[in-house]
């Protein structure tokens, strides 16, 4: 009985045996198993990277063949030291690279390929391809590299670079070596772009020796390729702006209000992309990032958050007759700056007096401003729940959040609330007095240029904008659907009419009336925001930042833009001139204003930018840090206004409490 249990026994597990061997080689015809087993060696075929083109259909990105010694560490025959300075030559690597990216390699797995050298150029491939057979355990595998058709809008299109652990732990199809989009339109759209790598299964013998395809290529696939893309860019109107941008920081940012198509998204300053492509990628990058300085690889118009300055002061106008505080004809007088009792809370230029809505906004008078926001505020009875109501407002044009657009950085931006007052000073602890400064677009509000140029679109169109955003057009596809509804503002449309006329006439008779462009009716608005420092632990006053947002024309607009350039002094003085010529070079495809033209490619900002930097005194409206830090201890309630500037709002060192409140 005992002999005939172990009979059975061995005939059972003898059956299973082969079941599971006949399941395994005839009914098991999974692909995926292939790839555990070693026996079988695996070659990836990368697939061409989809191209990219502007909105007129210029080749903006394109491929260029790219050659990357690839290894597999146990297949590696040991090099004496003549083999070892040879493939060293022709890797032009040193012996002590050799052995860190071997290591690297074997921790990375030892059976499986992964890029040794990445990016030989078309001749050294032609040189080492004769003699790669010489180094077992070695292969060269061809792949495309980005080839950019231009040298502009690095930050648009973004770069592509190899893969580290994390991405590979996150995503399964790449693997080491695999180069994948980093920034720009390269990682928004990676997976459209990249399509699909194809594999071929190579049956290898005893000896680990290749014996051609595993069953004839069955399992076999070919790669597919990325899909062809187009931006929404317009590859001149951006080139044109990194042109003006020359040797100035800031941001620049352009949309079509009728569909919110981003015609262009300037940062300065700016490189050229090609110097992200082929093996000097890594150093180029180490260099752009570590300027901490410049910071090329910050975008500002997306990135930054400035204080908006005198065009939010239109936001308030429009809040103002929705909440039903002002009228327009209600007129607000101005003694230089808005007075609370015998104490100035604000500055103000010289111009008429008193204003109403037009003038307020065509002059940008702050005290008209103050006393529309004070009265919005005052409206209720609880201060916290009239700012909820004023933030809901503002923040319905897409301010103070992140507006949801396809590339990959950004920052949200700032509209306080009631909450962030309560936590500031203490449940019911303050009123309007204490945030004038959100009044004229300075205090606790922030916003990225691209939101203003946003703001610009949803009051160019009555109350309505959509979703900036960067694709236009997808090979065999369509764009999101987020990107074509339009999203709509808290304003009834009936209120944006006297606010645009405003904004027109700050090109008739305003702060913007040396701007004006032959036959193009541009509404406007200027504005000027404070710009400070620490140096050496100290809070230091830097020129003011130069801001200008603008549509045109003024029925049906085509274009709405928002500039900004830092330490640029005033609104009309660098940025309006800037968002004047982009326009009229979007619109007209020409520039008849030159003498605009020529006055900003004639004048550099650098100095301006090394000042904190100088470790010397610097003048900031006429006088130097040291005598302003004098005032300072001297005037502590005191307005100090001393610039030129039309449309400047509180420019110089405040220690009133509009200052203190920030």
């Amino acid at each position: 009985m005992r002999k005939l249990l172990l009979l059975l026994t061995v005939i059972t597990v003898g059956l299973l045996f082969i079941a599971r061997l006949f399941y395994l080689q005839v009914y098991n015809k999974e692909a995926y198993s292939l790839f555990e087993d070693n026996a079988i060696r695996k070659v990836y075929d990368y697939p061409k990277r989809g191209y990219v083109y502007d909105r007129n259909g210029k080749l903006l990105v394109a491929n260029q063949p790219s050659y990357d010694v690839m290894v597999i560490p146990r297949e590696v025959e040991p090099l004496n030291d003549t083999q070892l300075a040879e493939f060293c030559n022709l890797l032009k690597i040193t012996k002590e690279d050799y052995q860190k990216k071997f290591e690297r390699a074997k921790n990375y797995s030892p059976r499986l390929p992964s890029v040794f050298v990445p990016q030989l150029s078309k001749k050294d491939y032609a040189v080492l391809q004769e003699k790669m057979r010489k180094f077992e355990g070695f292969y060269i595998q061809k792949r495309s590299l980005r080839d950019y058709q231009t040298t502009i809008g690095a930050n648009v299109l973004g770069d592509i670079g190899e893969v580290n652990r994390r991405i590979i732990e996150k995503e399964p199809y790449y693997k080491m070596g695999d180069l994948i989009g980093k920034q720009g339109v390269e990682l928004s759209y990676e997976k459209v772009l990249r399509g699909v790598k194809g594999i071929k299964f190579i049956q290898k013998d005893r000896f680990n020796k290749n014996i051609g395809p595993y069953k004839e290529g069955k399992f076999d696939t070919l790669p597919q390729p990325g899909k062809d893309i187009t931006i929404t860019i317009d590859s001149e109107l951006q080139q044109y702006g990194e042109l003006l941008m020359t040797h100035k920081r800031g941001g620049i940012v352009a949309i079509d209000p009728s569909n919110g198509e981003i015609l262009a998204l300037v940062s300065a300053p700016s490189y050229n992309p090609n110097i992200l492509v082929g093996r000097g990628r890594s150093k180029n990058f180490t260099k752009l990032f570590r300027d901490s300085i410049a910071k090329p690889l910050f975008d500002r118009g997306l990135q930054a958050q400035y204080p908006p300055g005198s065009p939010f002061k239109v936001i308030n106008a429009l809040i103002g007759l929705q909440e039903g505080v002002v009228d327009t004809n209600d007129k607000v007088a101005c003694r230089m700056g808005y007075y609370y009792g015998s104490r100035r809370l604000t500055g103000c230029h010289h111009h008429k007096s008193p204003v109403d809505m037009n003038n307020g906004i065509a002059q940008s008078c702050n005290a008209y401003f103050v006393n529309i926001y004070r009265r919005i505020i005052d409206n209720y009875d609880d201060a916290g729940e009239a700012m909820n109501i004023w933030a809901d407002h503002a923040k319905s044009f897409g301010l103070g959040n992140f507006l949801g657009y396809d590339l990959q950085v950004g920052r949200p931006g700032r509209i306080p609330d009631g909450d962030y007052y309560d936590k500031a000073y203490g449940d019911n602890r303050w009123g309007s007095t204490y945030i004038v400064s959100n009044a004229i677009g300075q205090g606790e509000v922030e916003a990225t240029p691209i939101q203003l140029a946003n703001m610009a679109a949803a009051i160019g169109n009555r109350g309505y904008y959509y979703t900036p955003h960067i694709i236009k057009g997808i090979e065999d596809d369509t764009i999101p659907s987020k990107y074509t509804t339009p999203k709509y503002t808290t304003i009834d449309k009936r209120h944006f009419e006297p606010v645009i006329e405003g904004m027109f006439d700050v090109y008739n008779k305003g702060t913007a009336a040396t701007l004006r462009i032959p036959g193009i009716e541009i509404c406007g608005k200027t504005g000027t925001a404070e710009n400070f420092m620490k140096i050496d632990g100290q809070k230091t006053q830097l020129t003011d930042h130069s801001i200008f947002v603008a549509f045109a024309p003024k029925d049906n607009p085509k274009i709405a833009i928002a500039v900004f350039v830092e330490n640029g002094y005033w609104g009309s003085r660098f940025a309006g001139r800037m968002a004047s010529l982009m326009i009229e070079k979007y619109l007209k495809g020409e520039i008849t204003r030159t003498d605009m033209e020529n006055w900003i490619l004639t004048h550099s900002l650098e100095n301006e930018y090394a000042k904190p930097y100088s470790g010397e005194p610097f003048k900031i409206n006429g006088e130097t840090t040291l005598q302003l830090i004098d005032k300072v201890n001297i005037h502590k309630t005191e307005n100090i206004n001393n610039s030129e500037d039309k449309d400047i709002q509180n420019s110089s060192i405040r220690i009133d409490q509009n200052t203190s409140n920030q």
